[in-house]
């Protein structure tokens, strides 16, 4: 049972990065169209087709030709489409890219609905090609599939409709407005989830001398890990472990990733390090923290020369005042516990080096223009009003005011 477990949260950790490639979905729904190919033909062998024949004779096809050429527009018909918006596709990622930030393409390729559209014209012209197999020109009235071509024609009218929809959601999804929002929106959702489960850092480990380092051979983004699995592999095996490393950082081979109580045999790492995930791309939904790097990258490119729009820059600095004010409730330390005992502490960016990170990008693209001078300075006047986890969060905002008015002055 131990075992399907652990496989489970596995196969669901790796699940979690699949769904976000473009093709998921897709490929998904082309199976689906196979599937539903083979049962509608299966039916055709039934008394189903010379039903439709019989009674519903507006609705059914007494040609093989005629029924060669309808299903061979639908196909037409669709790969243009399916063409057309593979192409929209490429062209607004490329556009995103240029004009906001690279770190959004994994968001915007993410989108479900864009991908389940793709699967819908991808499936049903998987669907129409094996029905395509199964007429002939010469065939009679009798031995038509009626019921596959019918159905084969609503699936391509559904398609039709799913297009337009796909312009309308492709044209909404890449304006700032709602990329900001979004990102805004997830980010504040995982940090809502992390506040209201962290605990007091007085139960973080006490690292010292006595700790063992271990090294890891992968390199990557940390991307998430299986907390269950760890917890239950330091509960068996009477240990704590720290994570070196920060969600959502790259990992370099052979770099210093984990500390241990206790010494681990080359087993049981092994099996740690197997509950971590790491990817090529950083998802927002497994890093709280990308969100402010994507905010503040948008942000400092609407003041590059070449784009020079402050209106972007100002909403960016607003959701980032917003989402600062979250992270303010949130301690500096990713703590996990079994049985109410610590095993499991992750280090995470501290809220000074955050607001440092931001202040800064902030300060070097943006001072230039006065009104988002002011802005930066709003921002951080704010945060000091609001609730902080710990006093010393006043103190790095403080210190931030002060050499923003040293640099105004």
């Amino acid at each position: 049972m131990k075992v399907v477990n652990e496989s489970f949260n596995k196969i669901k950790s790796i699940f979690n990065i699949i769904q976000g490639k473009i093709a998921f979905y897709p490929s998904i729904i082309a199976l689906a169209g196979v599937l539903l190919a083979i049962i509608i033909t299966t039916l055709e062998t039934t008394s189903v087709s010379n039903f439709l024949q019989e009674n519903f004779t507006s609705l059914s096809i007494k040609s093989g030709d005629t029924a060669l050429t309808m299903i061979s527009v639908c196909i037409g018909g669709l790969i243009s489409i399916m063409v057309f918006s593979f192409s929209v596709v490429m062209l607004l990622l490329s556009q995103a890219s240029s004009n906001f930030s690279p770190r959004i393409l994994p968001g915007l390729l993410s989108d479900k609905k864009n991908q389940y559209i793709l699967g819908y014209y991808l499936g049903a012209i998987i669907y129409l090609m094996f029905i395509l197999f199964s007429i002939r020109p010469e065939a009679s009235e009798n031995s038509i599939p009626s019921l596959s071509i019918l159905i084969g024609v609503f699936i391509t009218i559904f398609c039709l409709g799913s297009f337009i929809y796909f312009i309308h959601n492709m044209s909404q999804s890449i304006q700032i407005g709602n990329i900001l929002e979004k990102i805004f929106n997830q980010s504040k959702k995982r940090l809502k989830v992390l506040v209201e489960k962290q605990y007091d850092e007085e139960g973080s480990l006490k690292v010292n001398k006595n700790w063992n380092t271990y090294k890891i051979n992968r390199c990557g983004y940390f991307q998430n890990f299986s907390q269950k699995n760890i917890l239950k592999i330091c509960e068996e095996n009477d240990t704590k472990i720290k994570i070196l490393i920060p969600k959502g950082f790259f990992v370099l081979s052979n770099d210093d990733f984990l500390m241990s109580d206790k010494e681990i045999d080359e087993k049981i790492l092994h099996k740690i390090l197997n509950n971590f995930n790491f990817s090529k791309t950083e998802l927002i939904s497994d890093n709280y923290v990308l969100a402010f790097k994507q905010i503040t990258e948008i942000a400092v490119k609407a003041m590059s020369p070449g784009i020079n729009d402050p209106g972007t820059a100002i909403n960016a600095i607003d959701y980032l005042t917003e989402l600062l004010s979250l992270r303010m409730l949130k301690n500096d330390t990713d703590i996990h516990k079994f049985n109410d005992e610590t095993l499991l502490e992750v280090k995470t960016l501290n809220f000074k080096k955050l607001i440092e990170d931001i202040v800064t990008s902030l300060k070097t693209y943006c001072m230039q223009d006065p009104i988002l001078a002011i802005k930066i300075k709003n921002m951080i006047n704010y945060l000091l009003e609001q609730k902080a986890y710990k006093e010393e969060y006043y103190s790095v905002l403080k210190n931030q005011i002060n050499l923003l008015e040293k640099e105004l002055s």
